[in-house]
């Protein structure tokens, strides 16, 4: 009886688990794409004159980069 409802139980959550995965997935991608972007600008910036700004702006996207994927 009880392992019915444990798959009674899976079958009507696994709508709600797959929107979730999705949702987390989205949330990952769109991450490491920011993180990326600010790891390439902070390299821009410290290649001109404000070498003080690009490196904090650059270790900011590589933990915003690592932090997604790990």
């Amino acid at each position: 009886m009880m392992g019915m409802f444990r798959v009674a139980w899976s079958v009507l959550t696994f709508p709600f688990r797959l929107i979730a995965w999705v949702v987390e997935l989205i949330g990952r991608s769109m991450g490491v794409a920011l993180g990326f972007v600010l790891m390439v600008v902070g390299v821009a910036i410290c290649s001109g004159s404000l070498l003080i700004l690009g490196i904090p702006v650059f270790v900011i996207g590589l933990l915003v980069t690592l932090r997604c994927l790990g």
